[in-house]
């Protein structure tokens, strides 16, 4: 197929239902991360600056790093780069048609547009819109390579990745004996040269910016329930934030492994539910062996160490080996529970929330940030880490019931139709035609 082959829009038969069920998985437990964003300041990893640090909210904090940190994002992130082989290998000769290319790239480009909106305007500063469309720019040329190509290339990104988090850990436990040198030394009486009183200075702004003190905390909680303008220009400089120096220094490495991944995966038959029942099982005990056993030596390093700022920061290092495997065995695992044919009203629930993941996902920034912003009830800050997932379980129960039912009516979710419309730059059709 070349670049100009004539492109026409997925038909519902089209659709690989384990694709679907995957990244309905997915996008509703991307959630138990995001809640902490949503619901509480600077907690998403740290429980000790909000939220509670013990009894059920510990129990909480090692549950989703155990099992769900980077795992949800990754399984996400790896079926962007498998939709980024389907969406340019179903050419049909069409008069209608538009070249591959142009197809292509007018989707990522309206993705990074809604990308800006959801940040800015719907002010969720953690989405993943702007940067999927970003890294996918790249991905786009990667499409033909074989299986063991892709996989080859993703591993030396994630190696690119966690060199950047080793390098953070040097430096960060340099700043840190430096510091607590000088600091021995001004409290011994000895008078401190210049660079030693900076080096004091230099670590306390790391704990400043790791290690909130309460009253800062207290602070940025008041001002999430002002209204929406105020919160608005608040999240501003957090939006660019993420979308440059975070974007940059971690999610291009992160995602754009993952979408290669997902592109291998899709090519072997492992998506597309190709693979024995064994070799799906041998997915979840390789996986979860080598993941959860390295998780559970970070987490209780982590705990060990009183969520000491080194702590965070040499666990880094070993993140992506932790997290890949995990996310190895949950597929593995999401696999069998496909093909075992069992609870199948739940999987095609799970299918539906999937194949309206783009509206499913922006639906969840606006139910959040109603609940925990002031120009909503205002419950930001209120609610425990535990809490949080009453919540999070009352927005899972409505989408696996309203996405099945949205579609019996509907070809698509609201924004997908949106999406395929401006891609095409045709009007698509939206309601289900009865016979």
């Amino acid at each position: 197929m070349t670049d100009q082959t004539l492109l026409s829009p997925t038909e519902s038969a089209q659709r690989i239902n384990s694709v679907d069920v995957i990244r309905g998985v997915a996008l509703l437990g991307i959630l138990l991360m995001n809640i902490n964003g949503f619901g509480l300041y600077h907690a998403y990893s740290d429980p000790t600056v909000s939220g509670g640090a013990t009894g059920w909210n510990l129990k909480v904090w090692w549950t989703t790093q155990m099992f769900f940190e980077g795992t949800m994002r990754g399984m996400f992130s790896m079926l962007f780069g498998a939709g980024v082989v389907l969406f340019t290998s179903r050419a049909i000769p069409t008069i209608s048609g538009v070249s591959v290319t142009d197809a292509y790239f007018r989707r990522i480009l309206w993705l990074f547009l809604f990308g800006i909106i959801h940040s800015y305007v719907l002010l969720w500063h953690g989405e993943v819109l702007y940067p999927y469309a970003l890294v996918g720019l790249f991905a786009f040329s990667f499409r033909h390579l074989n299986p063991k190509k892709l996989i080859g290339i993703a591993v030396v990104l994630l190696c690119i990745s966690t060199a950047t988090k080793v390098k953070d850990y040097v430096e960060t436990k340099s700043a840190f004996d430096h510091a607590t040198e000088a600091q021995a030394k001004k409290t011994s009486g000895v008078l401190l040269t210049k660079e030693e009183a900076k080096s004091i200075e230099e670590w306390d702004e790391i704990v400043a910016d790791e290690k909130p003190s309460p009253e800062k905390v207290k602070a940025k909680t008041e001002a999430y329930h002002q209204g929406y303008f105020s919160v608005m220009m608040m999240k501003a400089p957090i939006n660019e934030f993420m979308q440059t120096t975070f974007m940059y220094r971690f999610f291009f490495w992160d995602i754009f492994a993952m979408m290669l991944f997902g592109m291998a995966f899709l090519k072997n038959g492992i998506f597309k539910g190709e693979k024995s029942t064994g070799f799906y099982l041998r997915m979840v005990l390789i996986g979860y062996s080598i993941g959860l056993t390295t998780n559970y030596l970070e987490t209780s390093y982590i705990v060990s160490h009183e969520f000491s700022i080194l702590s965070f920061k040499l666990t880094d290092m070993s993140y992506e080996v932790g997290r890949i495997f995990t996310t190895l065995g949950q597929i593995g695992l999401i696999m069998l529970f496909i093909k075992s044919g069992f609870l199948l009203f739940l999987q095609k629930s799970l299918a539906a929330v999937g194949r309206m993941a783009f509206s499913n996902y922006v639906m969840q920034s606006f139910i959040c940030n109603t609940i925990f912003l002031g120009f909503g009830f205002g419950m930001f800050g209120l609610l425990q880490r535990h809490q949080l997932y009453y919540v999070v379980f009352g927005v899972w129960v409505f989408q696996l019931i309203v996405s099945p039912i949205w579609l019996t009516f509907f070809r698509f979710g609201p924004l997908e139709w949106g999406w395929r419309s401006l891609t095409y730059w045709q009007k698509q059709p939206f309601l289900k035609t009865r016979d």
